[in-house]
C-alpha cells in the first residue's frame, strides 16, 4: 500500500514540474498545460515566419528524426515560472532574408501565439541563429 501511494506521489510531482496550472476552481477542476505544449506552439509559430528555414535541435533530436521519430519541439527550450514564460529558440535562416527583421517577426509571432493560446505571459523570446540554409 505504501508503494502505491509513493508512486502516485512521484507521478503527481513529475506532472507538476512539467506543467503549469492555468485555472483552478473548486467546483470544476484544474486546467494544466504541459511545457511541451508551449514549446510546440512556439516551434510552429516560428516556422510560419517567412525566412525561417527550420528549427535546430541537439544531436539527440537530430538522430531521432533520422530514424523516423520526429520531435516537433526540437530547438525550443521553454521555462515556465508561475505564469511567465521564457522561450529559447534555435533556428536555421534561409539565405537572402534580413536576419534582424526576420528575428523580430519570429519574436512577435511566438509571443502572441503563446499568449493568445495559453493565457500565459511571455516575457522573453530569445533566438539563436544556428545556420543559413542555401537553396540548391
Amino acid at each position: 500500500m505504501a508503494k502505491k501511494i509513493e508512486k502516485r506521489t512521484e507521478k503527481k510531482a513529475a506532472a507538476e514540474t512539467s506543467s503549469v496550472v492555468l485555472k483552478q476552481e473548486e467546483n470544476v477542476g484544474v486546467v494544466q498545460i504541459a511545457d511541451d505544449v508551449v514549446a510546440m506552439i512556439a516551434s510552429l509559430a516560428a516556422t510560419e515566419v517567412e525566412g525561417v528555414g527550420a528549427m535546430v535541435g541537439n544531436i539527440t533530436n537530430e538522430l531521432m528524426s533520422r530514424v523516423g521519430l520526429k520531435n516537433l519541439t526540437k530547438g525550443v527550450k521553454v521555462d515556465v515560472l508561475e505564469n511567465n514564460v521564457t522561450v529559447d529558440l534555435a533556428v536555421t535562416m534561409e539565405y537572402g532574408y534580413n536576419i534582424p527583421a526576420t528575428c523580430q517577426s519570429v519574436q512577435t509571432k511566438v509571443k502572441s501565439a503563446i499568449e493568445n493560446m495559453t493565457g500565459l505571459n511571455c516575457t522573453d523570446v530569445n533566438i539563436r541563429i544556428a545556420g543559413i540554409k542555401v537553396k540548391a
